[in-house]
């Protein structure tokens, strides 16, 4: 750390005077943590900072505002993003860049730190082209960025989704019926996977793993039935099937009482867990630290424990799968009650 000071202090602190800090696309717990970091980090190298409201579209309009340390005091608690979020088309279009990038040199922005997922991250690829120096910070709720281990956000997502079904759970085994419960992942079933790990589910389906019925649904509730078990938990992936078919085929040929919930954009809010603080607070001081060496087109990556940084093509070219292992365990435990 002193190395990284006197280097900063030698070389590097003039190259970089304003920092912008946005949140874009899906909101994520953490994401304030994220802004705190990254404001505070900056601050400490005599580093002006500007939060730009309401994403890319922010950008474009020049929603910006000064922050400095007093200005993201309480937030690291906070679930969703001060700064608001929003998805913007017209940064999708090479004339919405251009505006952006006016905007930058109206405002002397000369770094940029977005916090979100892979969109967040194909436009600051593209923005860099405009001789903006730009850094991404991983979050999102799915945790399916291939880069890194870890997304900010998925573990308190995770344990809002594992509250949600022990609750459901109490209910289930007074009635003696079956739950189909949905969490989010369009593309990617990590949440699903760990949320039913963590609760001893019947059965789990994700859009990875193309599922058959009788084999991974039927056949797991009649083998926790014969092993004593009066109630079934079941957890799908909002991108491997519709909870409510599901529900209705298991009830119309196991003639189990069944019940649908969707848990939807709960598991989203509420104050982010203490890996996600730290997470976060570690990813927005390493995002301040790339852009004060003076790199560009950088993804902060967490691997092996480690934070770290990856080229944004790079990043964007990669492919997350399933944790195998994961599964595997997954494959052994369930089907027979938690």
């Amino acid at each position: 750390m002193i190395e990284y000071y006197k280097a900063v202090t030698a070389m590097d602190k003039g190259k970089i005077k304003r920092i912008g800090v946005l949140t874009s696309g899906g909101d994520a717990p953490g994401m304030n943590a994220a802004v705190r970091s990254v404001v505070r980090s900056a601050s400490s190298l005599g580093i002006e900072c500007l939060g730009i409201r309401r994403g890319y579209n922010g950008l474009i309009s020049g929603d910006i505002e000064k922050l400095g340390p007093e200005s993201v005091s309480r937030i690291i608690n906070r679930g969703g993003t001060v700064l608001y979020t929003a998805r913007s088309e017209e940064f999708r279009t090479e004339q919405g860049r251009k505006k952006a990038s006016e905007v930058c040199r109206l405002f002397g922005i000369d770094g940029l730190v977005a916090i979100g997922g892979d969109g967040t991250f194909r436009g600051l690829l593209e923005f860099s082209k405009y001789g903006i120096a730009t850094v991404g910070v991983p979050a999102t709720i799915d945790n399916d960025i291939a880069c890194t281990d870890y997304t900010i956000g998925f573990d308190t997502a995770a344990n809002t989704a594992i509250e949600a079904v022990d609750r459901l759970r109490d209910t289930m085994q007074s009635h003696e019926r079956c739950s189909v419960v949905e969490v989010m992942g369009r593309n990617a079933g990590h949440l699903a996977l760990y949320v039913g790990l963590a609760s001893g589910a019947t059965a789990v389906l994700v859009p990875e793993k193309p599922f058959d019925f009788e084999r991974d649904v039927a056949e797991r509730i009649r083998i926790a039935r014969i092993n004593g078990k009066t109630h079934f938990m079941i957890i799908v992936a909002e991108g491997a099937g519709s909870a409510m078919t599901i529900g209705d085929k298991i009830h119309e040929e196991l003639g189990v009482d069944t019940r649908v919930t969707i848990l939807g954009h709960i598991q989203r809010g509420g104050a982010p867990s203490a890996r996600d603080r730290v997470t976060a607070t570690s990813m927005g001081f390493h995002a301040v630290n790339i852009l004060v060496k003076g790199s560009t087109n950088r993804v902060v990556c967490e691997r092996a424990g480690k934070t770290s940084d990856i080229d944004i093509a790079e990043a964007l070219s990669m492919k997350k799968g399933l944790d195998e292992d994961e599964y595997s365990v997954l494959e052994a435990v369930t089907g027979i009650g938690e």
